[in-house]
């Protein structure tokens, strides 16, 4: 296994040839996993970077059968501003994304040594993995050839899903156009008090 840290532009440029160098290792089969990561990890810049891990060996019998697989995971909402410009992975990401990782291949937890919980990942024989929307996603080379060979995981993933607050949607539209315009009178209540304001200065408006 090889790991690579690179600019984003590496996952999807067509400049030099790299698409052409995208397209041979998926079908190689060697793309084991990409992840997106957020801007402003590195001192030096504060350019969103990717990680890709490269494998010659996704069915060694040891661990699940990935031929034909690839994992993306997109981390580019994680991490916590320390400064103004610097951001850093909390341990609780790390935890994450390389559970999530390691559960998709079929290995124990990194760190416990323990069997990962069971999952309702893609495939059978896949403990402790589960695609989740807006985060990660386990692409078959097929659908990753009908992106043109892109690995940008935002392709993959998918958008969050967000949670239902259990309003009827002929109850929620009258509140909120209420709400609005409400807001339109307070608004307009506003700007005339501006208005006034600037006339008691001796500024015509």
């Amino acid at each position: 296994m090889a790991g690579f840290v690179l600019a984003n532009g590496s996952m999807s440029s067509n400049q030099s040839g790299e698409g052409e160098i995208r397209k041979a290792l998926i079908e190689a089969d060697l793309v084991d996993c990409m992840v997106a990561l957020p801007g402003q990890l590195f001192y030096s810049t504060q350019i969103p970077v990717c990680l890709w891990f490269l494998t010659r060996n996704k069915n060694d019998g040891k661990k699940r059968d990935r031929r034909k697989q690839t994992l993306f995971i997109d981390a580019r909402k994680m991490g916590t501003l320390i400064d103004r410009v610097h951001r850093e992975l909390t341990d609780a990401d790390l935890e994450k994304i390389v559970t999530t990782y390691h559960a998709w291949r079929g290995d124990p937890h990194p760190t416990s040594g323990h069997p990962l919980p069971m999952g309702e990942g893609r495939g059978e024989g896949n403990p402790g993995y589960i695609d989740i929307p807006g985060f990660c996603k386990s692409a078959t080379t097929a659908e990753i050839a009908a992106h043109g060979h892109v690995l940008t995981p935002g392709r993959y993933v998918g958008a969050e899903e967000i949670e239902e607050d259990g309003e009827p949607f002929a109850e929620k539209m009258p509140r909120l156009i209420a709400e609005l315009n409400g807001q339109f009178v307070e608004s307009a209540k506003l700007e005339l008090a501006i208005i006034a304001n600037l006339k008691g200065l001796g500024y015509e408006f």
